[in-house]
């Protein structure tokens, strides 16, 4: 039983960028489709899609590589935990790894990345951090 899909989407995406896979499969959920789509949008992930089989649903993931088959993504991290959740408000939500870097925020109008939530001026659950 898994209790935490959202980190088991990030494992498997870190997992298939150290083993230089083109694509990887991904459970769904609203959630994790909004993180991938602000993924592919920041430039960390090539595509996505969703794949529907009967009532069960997965994302097929295309990862990003540099010129010299270096994954895109530096590190992929999960932040707020079942067990301890990370919460921050709209002043403390501005940057991360000085412009480099993006977190991933749930909040009251959706998941959206720092940058967005800091433009609307809203804070919220961090979910986890990219770069």
């Amino acid at each position: 039983m898994m209790t935490d899909i959202i980190a088991d989407s990030l494992t498997r995406i870190r997992n298939a960028a150290q083993r230089r896979l083109d694509v990887t499969t991904l459970l769904h959920s609203k959630t994790i489709e909004a993180t991938v789509a602000i993924f592919v949008d920041k430039g960390y992930l090539e595509s996505y899609k969703v794949k529907e089989d009967g009532n069960k649903k997965t994302i097929k993931v295309v990862l990003k590589y540099d010129d010299n088959e270096k994954s895109v993504i530096n590190e992929i991290k999960k932040i707020s935990k079942p067990g301890r959740r990370v919460h921050q408000g709209k002043d403390e939500i501005r940057t991360f790894k000085n412009g480099y870097g993006t977190l991933v925020v749930s909040t009251s109008q959706g998941v959206l990345a720092n940058d967005e939530a800091y433009k609307r001026g809203i804070g919220g659950e961090v979910i986890c951090s990219i770069w």
